[in-house]
């Protein structure tokens, strides 16, 4: 049984593979984003699905119930806790838009549990347009209705004809969260460009692959000089997709995504196995 604390959360386990993947989803939406993802995913490793605090089958936080100030670090720690609850020792993420954020603050906070970081449709930087749709929304979000102003940032946000599904997606998800948990999660950009400008200057020591659409033209030209300039990072980039990669693009997101965490846990167990035999060579001479 879950404790009612935690986060709403679903694993699906492997009978073989030890690896974790974890699946963070972004504002507005919940674990079914990953609909795309799960089969495939399935076959090679173990997954587990959380669905954030206000969202999907995941009640606000009743610690939270008279404190409207959500913070990415306790947004964070409720991902944490069901990591801990699982018992879980480490895991790859694997994030969405504003889940990149979270999971890019896990392994700043976490880096133990962190085996390597997948970021599709990462937000690295908010750029003029999008610091102006910020203050649009800090302006009108208190007299408009919520999901008006998510269905027009999802429109500026994801503009085209073949972006449509991720929209509709990301709208129908939205409509279960109530106009008072909006304003709750739509206060974090108060406090997401220090975060940011730290993110951007310290190169972790954990591989991170961000997966980007070539028409995702609000977010991928920072995450390009992210990429030249931290030694761990790397791009894939989609042509003829927008920001929601997974859901426009899931074939060559699954495919690729896969053997990149298949790859990275066979390196760490090699790893492993070099450190223990060494350590066998070191008992042995003693």
């Amino acid at each position: 049984m879950q404790e009612n604390t935690l986060l709403n959360y679903t694993t699906y386990l492997h009978n073989d593979s030890k690896v974790w993947v974890t699946f963070v989803h972004g504002a507005g939406g919940s674990s079914s984003i990953w609909h795309k993802q799960l089969r495939e995913f399935r076959k090679h490793f173990n997954v587990l699905l959380c669905d954030l605090r206000g969202h999907g089958n995941s009640e606000p936080r009743l610690k939270e119930a008279f404190n409207e100030k959500y913070t990415f670090e306790a947004i964070t720690d409720d991902i944490v806790e069901v990591i801990d609850h699982l018992q879980i020792k480490k895991s790859h993420f694997v994030g969405i838009s504003l889940g990149t954020i979270l999971i890019r603050n896990l392994a700043e906070n976490y880096p133990d549990k962190v085996e390597g970081l997948v970021m599709g449709g990462a937000i690295m930087k908010l750029n003029f347009r999008s610091r102006m749709l910020m203050g649009l929304g800090n302006v009108f979000k208190s007299v408009v209705p919520y999901l008006w102003l998510y269905r027009f940032f999802a429109f500026i946000i994801m503009p085209h004809s073949n972006h449509r599904e991720s929209r509709v997606l990301f709208v129908r998800e939205a409509k279960k969260l109530c106009q008072k948990e909006f304003l709750r999660w739509f206060k974090l950009t108060y406090e997401i460009n220090p975060l940011l400008r730290l993110f951007r200057s310290k190169d972790i020591n954990i591989p991170t692959l961000y997966v980007m659409g070539g028409e995702d033209y609000l977010f991928l030209p920072s995450v390009k000089k992210i990429v030249q300039k931290h030694e761990n990072s790397s791009l894939l980039l989609i042509e003829h997709c927008g920001h929601v990669v997974n859901v426009e693009q899931p074939e060559i997101f699954n495919r690729l995504v896969i053997n990149y965490i298949s790859d990275l846990s066979w390196e760490s167990i090699l790893v492993q196995e070099a450190l223990q035999q060494e350590k066998t060579i070191l008992t042995a001479v003693k």
